[in-house]
């Protein structure tokens, strides 16, 4: 079967059944995604079985570590995906929320209510996980999704989808509102991009080549996720033991995520003490640290920044950093080079937060805590389904809400007009 006759013949099934859902009471929904977690708990020896043969083959081809550890699962992993599906589960259905009401001059009554998008198109790269997430999001928010993984994780995410749609098709829900697309061949992608009309939404989540090649290419819509280059500044007003501590958790609490920091800037009227201890800090936890003159001054362990430091997301224990002379200095710097997800400041001014918080152009604004925090589970979304750094519809972690539209519904009473 060539691509195209592949993704037409998925999106077509998934759509078919899309309707259904969109219909599915909540205690259907939950049912199914209960069904979920308990079949990834049970069937987790088949899916890490699966999983091995891929980080073999990541292995054996030289993929990088950082990208193998977001490949990698384990029995707690698993755990955690099915504590996903559990946590969606307990969430309120976003289906048939009122947004806005009204009555309008003339007696008809006008109401705005959350519907399903109908078919959501999910292309991402490694990450297993993102494939039970993305399922369960789409089915609570009644809509149908194709999964297009990457070929390096094929073998655990066929696994995974097999599971899923015994699950749900046990729990009397259609296996085909959870689709597979085939990884290994290229032109899927393309197809997928192209399927307007059978797709309703695609999301991209991976790197920066993947994310910009479906903007550029997509014929269906597209909420943009976005890598993470992100900035922790710590202002002249921080506590320095707690900037510390949020720096090194930011860095190395798990360097291969999009919310880890991969810049420090530091104010000059605390750099005197607090650079030393960062380097120190950092090399303990073995942080390559690519600093300006500045840092470079303060220790011979810092690599000379290059132009190329500042914007990049390292994915790795490597660190931009740089000495700033004002708050309004870091702006500056973070605007340039920041990617709009998260930004950090360490500060017990609050008029220094509210003017960074204002400033800064970014998705999420931490105040005197990690980057790590933007994560929908984090913020008590259930699991997400992206990070959206773009400003139409959706941004930030985005849950149940951000994969729904909505429909205005008019009530008369044989109004004309």
């Amino acid at each position: 079967m060539d691509a195209r006759t592949h993704v037409e013949t998925r999106a077509r099934a998934a759509k078919a059944v899309s309707a259904d859902l969109a219909v599915a009471t909540r205690a259907a929904k939950d049912t199914a995604l209960r069904a979920i977690a308990d079949a990834l708990t049970q069937r987790a020896d088949e899916i890490l079985t699966a999983n091995a043969r891929d980080v073999e083959a990541a292995r054996a081809e030289g993929i990088p570590e950082h990208i193998i550890d977001r490949l990698r699962l384990d029995e707690e992993r698993v755990a955690a995906m099915a504590d996903g599906a559990r946590n969606v589960a307990a969430l309120p259905d976003p289906i048939g929320e009122v947004v806005r009401g009204s009555t309008l001059p003339n007696g008809l009554r006008l109401t705005q209510v959350r519907v399903p998008m109908g078919v959501i198109a999910m292309i991402y790269e490694a990450r297993p996980n993102v494939t039970v997430d993305a399922a369960a999001i789409c089915l609570k928010a009644g809509s149908a999704v194709l999964l297009r993984g990457s070929s390096s994780a094929r073998q655990s995410n066929t696994a995974i989808v097999g599971v899923l749609r015994t699950a749900i098709e046990s729990a009397g829900l259609p296996a085909d509102l959870i689709c597979q697309i085939d990884p290994t061949d290229r032109e899927t992608t393309e197809q997928l991009l192209r399927a307007r009309g059978l797709v309703d939404l695609a999301i991209p989540r991976g790197g920066a080549g993947l994310i910009q090649m479906v903007v550029e290419r997509s014929t269906v819509p597209v909420i943009e996720t976005g890598v993470g280059n992100c900035h922790v500044y710590v202002d002249a007003d921080a506590d320095l033991d707690k900037a510390l501590d949020i720096l090194v958790n930011a860095k190395t609490h798990r360097t291969s995520v999009c919310n880890a920091a991969e810049s420090l800037l530091v104010h000059k009227a605390v750099a005197d003490v607090f650079v030393p201890r960062a380097i120190a800090a950092l090399r303990d936890e073995g942080v390559t640290v690519h600093g300006d003159s500045a840092f470079q001054a303060a220790s011979d362990a810092v690599v000379p920044a290059t132009g190329d430091d500042w914007a990049r997301e390292y994915l790795s224990l490597d660190l931009s950093a740089a000495v700033v002379g004002s708050l309004d200095d870091a702006v500056r710097h973070i605007r340039t080079y920041s990617s709009g997800h998260t930004e950090a400041i360490v500060t017990e001014s609050i008029d220094a937060a509210h003017r960074f918080s204002m400033l800064v152009d970014a998705a999420a604004v931490m105040v005197n805590a990690s980057t790590r925090f933007t994560d929908g589970a984090e913020f008590g979304f259930g699991a997400e389904i992206g990070i959206s750094t773009q400003k139409l519809h959706a941004r930030g972690p985005m849950g149940l809400p951000e994969m729904t539209t909505t429909t205005y519904v008019v009530t008369g009473s044989g109004h004309v007009r």
